[in-house]
């Protein structure tokens, strides 16, 4: 008797692409048209913009991280753990659960939205002493340590010790970074109204980016408007300034400058995830080369979209244009590719993606912030209802927008209350213990280990 096996749809990553695109197969396929699977090491998807408010207090990590689970009605299978290679020609991805076993997942058809990791250069320190920014626990922790430091610095009698204590650096202009300076700013001026030995003048913010402007992306007016915003609440904005090397108790700027600093939180950029690189396959700056469509050419079945893949801009309609990796980018393009699955799997034909950028909003803490919603110029307090009015529009469950509403709400009257809670303490965590980036393969192992895998099960 010949066994009728359904398609196997394999989904890797629950960021806005993945989960927007496992949802929408769920609503649009029958349950017995496909089985489809999602890989991820955390049963959440994180709403990434509002990670600098966890890390400042204003949230609580729980309010970011929508649960997958929450609704019975969903049927994906979720494996918990991390694909760490593709192997296009046996159509195998090889995933290390969260148990460090190596498991090998056939699929029909492969939707690549691993999303991205903090990029790094050859900075002699940079990953042994820096902090990113880039999950739940790096916001976490962050917080964690940067109170420790105010409490530290407050029972120190060395002056050298609090002067590396309470000065900060965050490297990156871009929203990632200026967020996360103005978040965490807000947070130590608060803070040392509690500390009557540590004279506020002490601490001191840097914010410095190797680019000539802030923000370019909101244009010049807005990025100045900005910049103004943090020099005037004390932050030290310093362009055409990176990194030269990195220590344990200071850091040493491409000027010349050595600042002492037990706190370097880096936020240059993102890079796509290393699991691009096992596929052997053409990219553009690191980013998986798709078409419109999201279709990786030559391989049928596979699909990429997000941070991981250079989506062509059809909006823009310039020769070699890709869609940028933002969050509004990433939730409709995993809509539309699971539209081109279905159509795939029914034999329609696929249709190409579009979006025109509805615009940026920047989060500056209390009252503070910059946006242009559709090209309209915001300040202050109706750029801050248009930035938070979005970020909560966009949560995906009404549970999560009750939370964040109400986290808004008892930060606005109650404060802070600036409690540590003791996460990671004694163990190092800095960018290279976050991301395990270490953990993916090669294409050459990939094959090798799915060949021998093969001839195991034969």
């Amino acid at each position: 008797m010949d066994t009728v096996t359904r398609p196997r749809i394999l989904v890797v990553g629950a960021g806005f692409a993945g989960v927007e695109c496992v949802r929408r197969l769920e609503r649009k396929l029958a349950p017995d048209e496909a089985d489809v699977t999602l890989v991820t090491p955390f049963s959440y998807q994180l709403y990434l913009p509002l990670l600098p408010q966890v890390a400042s207090g204003v949230l609580t990590p729980q309010s970011v991280a929508v649960s997958l689970r929450r609704s019975k009605k969903y049927r994906t299978r979720i494996i918990p753990g991390g694909a760490i290679g593709v192997d296009l020609k046996s159509k195998v991805c090889v995933i290390r659960t969260i148990t460090d076993r190596i498991v090998n997942e056939r699929y029909d058809y492969i939707v690549l939205a691993p999303g991205s990791i903090t990029r790094t250069f050859d900075i002699p320190g940079l990953t042994e002493h820096a902090y990113g920014m880039k999950t739940l626990a790096e916001a976490a922790y962050i917080r964690d340590h940067v109170i420790s430091q105010l409490d530290l610095a407050d029972a120190s009698d060395d002056p050298a010790e609090r002067a590396s204590r309470l000065q900060f650096v965050v490297v990156g202009g871009g929203y990632a970074g200026t967020e996360t300076a103005a978040c965490l700013q807000r947070l130590t001026h608060g803070a040392v109204k509690r500390y009557p030995r540590i004279d506020p003048g002490l601490i001191k913010w840097h914010l410095i980016d190797i680019a000539p402007k802030l923000m370019p992306e909101l244009g010049d007016k807005l990025g100045r408007s900005a910049q103004e915003i943090l020099r005037r609440r004390g932050i030290e904005v310093s362009l055409g300034v990176s990194i030269a090397k990195a220590g344990p108790e200071e850091v040493t700027f491409t000027d010349g400058r050595v600042v002492p600093t037990r706190t370097l939180i880096w936020t240059a950029g993102v890079v796509a995830s290393p699991l691009i690189g096992t596929l052997g396959a053409e990219t553009v700056r690191g980013r998986l080369a798709v078409n419109a469509e999201m279709c990786l050419p030559g391989h049928d079945g596979v699909f990429a979209l997000g941070d991981a893949a250079a989506v062509p801009d059809e909006a823009k309609g310039g020769e070699g244009a890709v869609c940028p990796p933002t969050a509004q980018h990433a939730m409709r393009q995993g809509r539309h590719v699971a539209d081109n699955v279905v159509a795939t799997l029914r034999n329609k034909p696929v249709t190409p993606y579009e979006h025109k950028d509805l615009g940026l909003v920047v989060d500056l803490g209390g009252t503070d912030a910059v946006s242009k919603p559709l090209g309209i110029e915001l300040h202050g307090l109706p750029a801050q209802f248009a930035a938070r009015g979005y970020h909560w529009w966009a949560l995906r469950t009404n549970v999560a927008k009750v939370r964040v509403a109400t986290n808004w709400t008892l930060n606005a009257i109650a404060g802070d209350d600036f409690v540590r809670t003791g996460f990671q303490a004694r163990k190092p965590a800095r960018l290279k213990d976050f991301e395990f980036t270490d953990a993916y393969m090669t294409p050459e192992q990939v094959r090798a280990h799915v060949e021998g895998t093969e001839r195991k099960e034969v």
